[in-house]
Parts: structure tokens; sequence; C-alpha cells
């Protein structure tokens, strides 16, 4: 919660108490697109401690916006669900993050760049639907980073979750994109598109014809990519 008290009954004050200590959040945004375990959310929030991210999940526990389940085939394993309560904030961590997309500057400055963050983003919302019916393995190369991050490869199996690996899985690759962090970041968040990155030297396929043309729609943008920008 935030530190100390308004000591207002505003309801927009009383609720700030509880939303508006730094990351909780973007922990709440993890949990609402359906991260339920410690690691899940910690993928989500890389550079967040893990001694905060447990404060802030007991911070919402408290308050009765989540509440820390044992699984039922692993008691020792437990989960966070969001209440009645945290569900209700679904329609709030959206609009936030509509404003964010319609209002805040597109200039993505180097530390707000995170290549962990950015792939676990484009593994949970791929859209595989336009895929073949087959297992893909798309390797990425972003070409501005150091050597241990610069390689990651997404697993695709109909009927499967998606595989995020940072370290070779072994797979023949289907398509091969060598691209910048900064520009993979922009496609992704709707501020340029592929074909374009592409058109202007900045983004390389190789690989299979159908997955490359295809891009756009397996790519599976950031659910507020399609609310259009107020400023430049």
């Amino acid at each position: 919660m935030a530190e100390g008290s308004y000591k207002q009954f505003c309801p927009v004050a009383m609720a700030a108490e509880i939303l508006c200590s730094r990351w909780t959040l973007v922990v709440l945004r993890e949990l609402v697109v359906g991260s339920t375990r410690f690691n899940d959310l910690r993928r989500g929030v890389p550079r967040m401690s893990p001694a905060l991210l447990s404060k802030r999940l007991k911070d919402l526990e408290t308050a009765g916006v989540i509440e820390k389940v044992a699984m039922a085939d692993d008691p020792e394993i437990s989960e966070y669900r969001l209440t009645k309560c945290g569900r209700d904030l679904k329609a709030v961590v959206e609009a936030v993050g509509i404003w964010g997309q319609r209002w805040v500057g597109t200039k993505l400055s180097v530390d707000h760049l995170d290549v962990g963050l950015l792939m676990w983003d484009m593994r949970r919302h791929l859209n595989p639907e336009p895929m073949p019916k087959r297992k893909s393995t798309i390797q990425i190369t972003y070409t501005d980073l150091e050597p241990v991050r610069r390689k990651w490869w997404l697993v695709v199996e109909p009927g499967a979750e998606v595989d995020l690996c940072s370290v070779d899985p072994g797979f023949d690759v289907d398509l091969f994109i060598s691209v910048d962090l900064r520009t993979m970041t922009e496609a992704w968040m709707g501020h340029r598109l592929t074909r374009a990155a592409v058109s202007d030297g900045l983004m390389t396929l190789i690989g299979s014809r159908e997955l490359e043309t295809k891009m756009p729609q397996w790519l599976g943008l950031s659910p507020f990519a399609k609310f259009p920008r107020a400023v430049a």
C-alpha cells in the first residue's frame, strides 16, 4: 500500500492508498493478464526485486484484491488469484494502459527497453491461428545486444502453450528474424509496422514465406496497440 494515508474519505484517495505504491499497478497488470504463480509474475516484472514483489502481493492480499491458494495437485505450490474485488480492477488497469498508449510520448529511452519482458509479452500474446498447423520455431536475433541476451526462440505447436527459450532448443528454425531491440519493441507496441521495418532495412526475415507474410497476424501485438496515438 502507499506509504502513509491521505486521511481523506474520498474514494479516489482511499483507492490510491492501495493502488499507488511503486510497482503495484504493474503487478496488477500481470495478474489481470493471467499470471498466477510467483515465477511467472517475476518474468513480467524483471526489474522488481523478489522481496518487493512478495511485499506487494502481501499488501494486495491484505486489501482483499487477491487470495493466495495452494494448488490441489501440489499443496506446496501457491497461486495468486484475483478476488471479485481484484477482477473489478481489470477495467482500471486497461484504462490506464489505453491512456498511456494515447498520451505518453512514443520515444522509447534505452532505460525502458527490456528484451526479457518484450519476449515474455510476445510469448503470451502470440496468436498461433495464422501459423502452419505444425511445429514452428522462430529465432529472433537482437543485433544490438550482448551475446548472452542476443538470441531467443519461440516454439509454437498446435494445441500446446507457446514455449519461449533463451537457450537454443535444438529444433530446425523455420523463420530467422534479425532486428534491433528498439525496432522490435516499437513494432510490438504498434508504433511501427513490421513491413515498414523490413522495407527500411531495420528488420530482416529469412525462412518460411508463410510465416514471413503472416507475421503481422501471428506476432500478437500489445493489447493497447490498436488504440490511436494522441501525441507523437
